[in-house]
């Protein structure tokens, strides 16, 4: 099987970014003043919050899309972002309580309402799955999944500007209007690792995606062949 520029480039990228963030992260940049080593975990965990959020956006886009052009190749993007975004999603709930615990003592501060909005947006897109395959294949299907898909978009800027909102030390606000709260070689790396994570996305989209319709046009032709058979 021949490999398309949509998966190839993501990979290349994805492969060269993803280590060049661990080696700068843990090489190149300075151990942050107040949390010493565990600081290096922000290089990964932001990105990955981030890069969910746009998996989750893509989903909902691609949703809308769906809802507008009726064709079934937009419920397929919806459906994959969605997947990607609940990966992201996961990953984020992993290494925030590491780096929570190691940082501030506690796993997990349920007065945090970055923390709280995050966890309701990422339960309401697990729900998607359990709305979508509670329901037959067909238009149906597609048509209630693009409206919940498209719906918990607005959790998205909510979670992002939870930040702001509640102004506390477990969720410093470190981008503002006047630029990066950072040195230089700190955003750099962050940078890179966002570089990273999006290509990995990106990938892991593209490779189910082409998964998806592989297996669509084998379940076409096993059904063509029954009729045949017939």
């Amino acid at each position: 099987m021949i490999a398309r520029p949509a998966t190839m480039i993501p990979l290349i990228l994805s492969s060269i970014l993803i280590p060049l963030t661990l080696a700068m992260a843990f090489w190149w940049t300075a151990e942050d003043i107040d949390q010493g080593l565990s600081q290096k975990i922000f290089y990964f965990h932001v990105p990955i919050a981030l890069t969910s959020y746009v998996a989750f956006g893509f989903g909902a886009v691609s949703a809308a899309m769906y809802l507008w052009r009726r064709t079934e190749v937009w419920d397929l993007r919806s459906y994959v972002g969605v997947h990607s975004g609940t990966i992201f999603g996961t990953l984020v709930l992993l290494t925030g309580p590491i780096w929570a615990k190691a940082s501030w003592g506690v796993w997990w501060n349920w007065g945090d309402r970055q923390i709280n909005v995050f966890l309701i947006l990422f339960l309401y897109y697990c729900a998607y799955f359990m709305l979508r395959f509670s329901l037959d294949e067909g238009e149906r299907r597609r048509t209630a999944s693009a409206v919940f898909a498209l719906l918990g978009v607005g959790l998205i800027p909510l979670s992002f500007l939870a930040v702001r909102i509640a102004e506390t030390l477990i969720h410093p606000t470190v981008f503002s209007s006047s630029g990066a709260a950072m040195p230089n070689s700190f955003l750099l790396t962050f940078l890179v690792g966002f570089a990273g994570m999006l290509s990995l996305m990106a990938l892991l989209i593209s490779v189910e995606l082409r998964g998806k319709r592989t297996a669509a046009r084998v379940l076409e032709l096993q059904r063509a062949a029954r009729g045949e058979d017939a």
